[in-house]
């Protein structure tokens, strides 16, 4: 039986510069940094609450076909690659801390039916979603 989702991958146009990004900038934690040969490299990040769900940071290449690897690119380099959704507990400080550390912020934070949103832009092009999350209906989507 499946418990939960424990990777998920983020395509990345620099593996080093991308875990710098997320560790030094979004306080993940690096788990895995392996080169397993034929160029391939395998690095992995987390949150460091959760250790059980890993980030993939990976180039888009094969086992992908170079058609797909490149539309990937295509999308990162134009800003249109989504990434993930961050939870916080006060989205506001969030955006202060991060915009101290240099993070680019495509939206400040927002209020919305669900909670307070920020979306921001990694060092990829992936846009990341930070969210406060609040308790909401569909009646509030009206």
């Amino acid at each position: 039986m499946i418990t939960n989702v424990s990777l998920v991958t983020v395509y990345v146009t620099d593996q080093d510069e991308a875990k710098k990004y997320y560790i030094d900038k979004l306080g993940f934690v690096e788990r895995a940094d392996v080169s397993m040969g034929e160029g391939f490299r395998w690095v992995t990040v987390a949150q460091p609450d959760h250790p059980e769900l890993e980030v993939t940071l990976m180039i888009p290449g094969p086992p992908m076909s170079e058609e797909m690897a490149e539309a990937v690119r295509r999308s990162l380099a134009n800003g249109s690659m989504g990434g993930l959704g961050l939870r916080t507990d006060d989205c506001r400080k969030t955006f202060e801390e991060l915009s101290a550390k240099g993070v680019e912020f495509v939206q400040e934070p927002s209020d919305r039916p669900y909670g307070v949103e920020a979306i921001i832009r990694d060092n990829s092009g992936n846009w990341l979603v930070i969210v406060e999350n609040k308790p909401y209906s569909p009646d509030d989507f009206k």
